[in-house]
């Protein structure tokens, strides 16, 4: 009898020990997404940048799984966005520039509604979600930081944030969150703290106007650039680099210091890329272009004990990034996404089954917020290292680098990763089948490929 319950209690203990690892294990993740703002691809010092220092991020790749072939769909600040929080292309959320121009298709909407066409540009994320609003129905709180474009945070989902939004003073992109990063990151940290002690999941948006301009670095940060012998302009780019960096820093070690690593799933992205130059602004083919330096970022996850450090040789977008939190918090959106959910090749280390990649570039300024071909300037398609980009006859309105030349451009990413040298007119055929692809993504109905704008007025 008393053997049996030895016996009895050991197997009792042993069912208790297999419940307990189980709710561990299936507990759900924190999420934290950290958004750099206009920082080229190359900009780090584990994607090889020979000037700029990086420790906490370069420390945050040793611990991650990273994508160094990273894309967002769309090269520009509020698209970038809209596309992570709403997980769909700007063609399909209809949030293609950052502001409304002010044309007669604009005119006529805000007259017909009564409203402002930049009010109006807001209901896209009430049509469309928002991540916050369906992590929230699994029980999350979720707090918004930095830049947000889409009205007060409350607007997007979020339980709490800094943002107010238009039409409040500053309401643009941000106001109030703006200070995050560049003057504290106290609002963030305690908004850790509490959910940490509260016992409740938590998805953290801390997107920094960083190293967006202004390039006003600390001190201690430039002079270490300009006494490398780093022309000025260009060293306040590269502080500002690594002043983002102190500032994931201190994120990542508050994560780690409040004992919920393992508990929490980090993500990292930029919104677009830079070219500095150095009598100041962005060079061409970087920030709002199609091309590389303008898409690619390196993408990475962390999630300690889950999702094994690698280097991963596919492609990723951050069109995937919607699918893969929600499927991490066992959540669900309203509809299906255009990305893939991840996160079983993240855990497993097996190949992602995908090789082709789509984005598409708008004008700043939306030509019609109702219609986005309206300011469709680019389509590109990557398969493999294989890359078409298609010029479009939307209007571009006010640019910096509008297109220049309307015929296909065809590049072999791998022997030419700074998209020298045009193979197009010497490869009909895969320009003929990459264009297939995008038409399978698509098929624009209001503008024609290979073909400019006239010139306005």
């Amino acid at each position: 009898m008393t053997n049996h319950m030895n016996n009895l209690l050991r197997l009792l203990s042993l069912l208790l020990m297999v419940a307990t690892a189980t709710t561990a294990n299936s507990k759900t993740p924190n999420i934290v997404l950290i958004l750099s703002d206009d920082q080229g691809y190359t900009d780090y010092g584990f994607m090889g940048h020979e000037e700029i220092e990086t420790p906490n991020l370069d420390q945050l790749a040793k611990e991650s799984t990273v994508f160094r072939r990273g894309y967002v769909p769309t090269a520009l600040c509020r698209p970038a966005l809209s596309t992570l929080i709403t997980g769909l292309y700007s063609h399909q959320n209809k949030t293609t520039g950052n502001d409304p121009a002010r044309t007669p298709a604009n005119n006529a909407h805000a007259e017909r509604a009564g409203k402002d066409a930049r009010e109006l540009l807001l209901t896209h994320i009430d049509r469309t979600g928002a991540l916050p609003l369906w992590l929230a129905k699994k029980g999350y709180v979720s707090f918004q930081s930095g830049k947000w474009w889409e009205g007060s945070f409350e607007r997007g989902g979020f339980t709490e944030g800094m943002t107010k939004g238009y039409p409040n003073p500053g309401g643009r992109h941000g106001d109030a969150g703006l200070a995050i990063g560049r003057e504290t990151m106290t609002p963030v940290t305690e908004f850790i703290d509490r959910s940490v002690k509260a016992e409740t999941p938590f998805f953290l948006w801390y997107a920094p106007v960083m190293p967006h301009t202004p390039h006003n670095p600390p001190a201690r940060f430039l002079d270490k650039y300009l006494k490398k012998g780093v022309q000025e302009r260009v060293a306040q780019y590269y502080a500002m680099c690594e002043w983002f960096d102190e500032t994931c820093g201190t994120l990542l070690d508050h994560i780690d210091e409040s004992g919920i690593a393992d508990e929490t799933l980090v993500i990292y992205v930029t919104d677009n890329g830079w070219i500095q130059k150095e009598v100041g602004g962005y060079g061409p083919r970087s920030k709002r272009s199609p091309y590389e330096l303008g898409t690619r970022t390196p993408i990475m996850f962390r999630w300690p004990g889950k999702i094994p450090p690698a280097d991963r040789p596919e492609l990723c977008s951050s069109i995937d990034f919607v699918p893969t939190v929600l499927a991490a918090a066992g959540a669900e959106g309203p509809h299906d996404f255009p990305g893939l959910n991840l996160l079983p090749q993240l855990q497993s280390g097996e190949t992602i089954e995908r090789d082709t990649l789509f984005g598409e570039s708008f004008a700043h300024d939306i030509a019609d917020i109702e219609t986005p071909e309206a300011s469709l300037l680019y389509r590109w398609v990557i398969k493999g290292h294989d890359k078409l980009l298609l010029t479009y006859d939307g209007a571009p309105g006010y640019m910096r680098y509008p297109p220049q030349h309307a015929e296909p451009q065809l590049f072999n990413l791998k022997d030419d990763p700074k998209e020298t040298e045009n193979l197009a007119e010497a490869n009909p055929a895969k320009v003929e089948e990459l264009s297939a692809l995008l038409d399978e993504w698509y098929v624009p109905k209001q503008r024609q490929a290979g073909k400019l704008a006239p010139p306005a007025g």
